[in-house]
């Protein structure tokens, strides 16, 4: 069983010799979001009580006049909304797979910059982005249902990219199932290492709220530690092997 504390240890210790290029992934890894879910948008219609095409003053508006306006806000709306989000599942997905990749191989003793461009091989890519957007939609679909299932799930899809950054060609279902089988029992104490970050993160919002950035490498490189805590129990557990993950061999943590 991991221990938090032991985690956050090892953390240190990698970032000691490695922090301003941690740094740097982790400035990106928060400009891409790597928070996981798509966006979800609340639309509320409110009613005036009349039926009436009326102004606020009473008076009448001219909705013929404004037609043309209103169609054009609406196309640019959704111009927007569809580049954002190609965005966030084209370029964005692949960046925090690489960036979870640089994490991983950071706590084995890999310290490159060059994992960040790991998703972007044609051999990769696209099972790479149909595996984050498959956690994303479901990860949608749980938090459009309640807030509190929302964030379970999120814990149970969390390992996703960092299995992705083992084997992007694992498959989008498997990736998502073995996230869920390596979470099982863990999710509330990764809540509370999530928790046991807050003094941090409140110290660097006094920080004018730039010092939060300087926290950023701690937490992704001890969410890393805690993957391969968790992968080497799913080896043990049987959950897992290593061809299925394409490692070279058991790591001895």
């Amino acid at each position: 069983m991991w221990n938090r504390s032991e985690l956050k240890r090892k953390a240190k210790e990698v970032l000691r010799t490695s922090y301003w290029k941690a740094f740097l992934v982790s400035i990106i890894l928060v400009f891409v979001g790597g928070g996981g879910s798509p966006p979800s948008f609340n639309l509320s219609f409110g009613s005036s009580g009349s039926s009436g095409a009326s102004g606020p003053s009473g008076m009448d508006v001219d909705w013929d006049a404004l037609a043309p306006f209103l169609a054009i806000a609406i196309i640019v709306f959704i111009v927007v909304f569809v580049f954002a989000l190609a965005f966030r599942i084209f370029l964005c997905f692949p960046l925090e797979v690489g960036s979870m990749r640089y994490f991983k191989q950071s706590a084995e003793h890999e310290v490159n910059l060059n994992h960040l461009g790991f998703a972007f091989n044609k051999h990769r890519y696209w099972d790479i982005v149909k595996s984050m957007l498959w956690r994303g939609f479901l990860n949608f679909l749980w938090f459009l249902l309640l807030i509190i299932p929302g964030i379970v799930k999120s814990y149970a899809y969390s390992m996703v990219p960092f299995i992705l950054a083992d084997n992007p060609n694992i498959g989008y279902r498997r990736a998502v199932d073995l996230s869920k089988q390596m979470t099982r029992g863990h999710k509330f104490r990764i809540f509370v290492l999530d928790l046991s970050f807050l003094g941090w993160i409140l110290l660097g919002l006094l920080v004018f709220f730039i010092g939060v950035l300087f926290v950023m490498p701690y937490i992704n490189a001890t969410k890393a530690e805690l993957y391969l805590q968790l992968r080497e129990q799913a080896l043990k557990d049987g959950l897992t092997t290593v061809e299925e993950l394409r490692l070279k061999r058991i790591p001895v943590l």
